[in-house]
This record gives C-alpha cells, structure tokens and sequence, in this order.
C-alpha cells in the first residue's frame, strides 16, 4: 500500500501528539488524578488512535482503487483492505 509523503508526515504528527497524550495519562496517575479525568483522556487517545488507523487505510484504499493490479500484486486488494477497515471498527 502505498502512502503519500504528506500522509505520512500527517500520521507521524498525529501519533506524536498521541505520543504526548499518553505521557499526560502517565503523569495523571503518579499524580492521583480523578478517575473519571482519566477515563476522559483515556477515550480521547483511544479515539485519535482510531483516527490514525482509518486516516492510514482510507489514503491506502484510495492507492489501491488506482492502481488496482498493482495494489493486488502487493497484496491489498480492495477486499483486504476493507478488512483492515473492519478490524478498526
């Protein structure tokens, strides 16, 4: 599957931010934060992950509907794309 210089640097910035939320979580528990303001970030990770995922094979099932044969050569075809997409959601 092949991504575009600019999806992946828009992954890469998303997954640092991601990075970012995740050192704050950490820093939320040594500091006996409320449960439910970690639940809270916690949902907000798990959803820009989810982001991440659906961002990354949308811009992959894009390249494999242009190039179809070669997508298929390379072992994603429209088929095993859709489900990647499936075990996201």
């Amino acid at each position: 599957m092949e991504l575009s210089a600019d999806v992946k640097g828009e992954l890469h910035t998303r997954l640092r931010r991601i990075e970012g939320q995740i050192r704050g979580l950490q820093a939320m528990l040594n500091e006996d934060r409320d449960c439910r303001d970690i639940v809270t970030q916690l949902a907000a990770a798990s959803k820009a992950l989810d982001q991440v995922g659906f961002k990354l094979l949308a811009s992959g099932l894009s390249s494999c509907m242009e190039n179809p044969r070669k997508s298929a050569k390379a072992g994603y075809s429209v088929e095993e794309v859709e489900k990647l997409f499936l075990k996201l959601s």
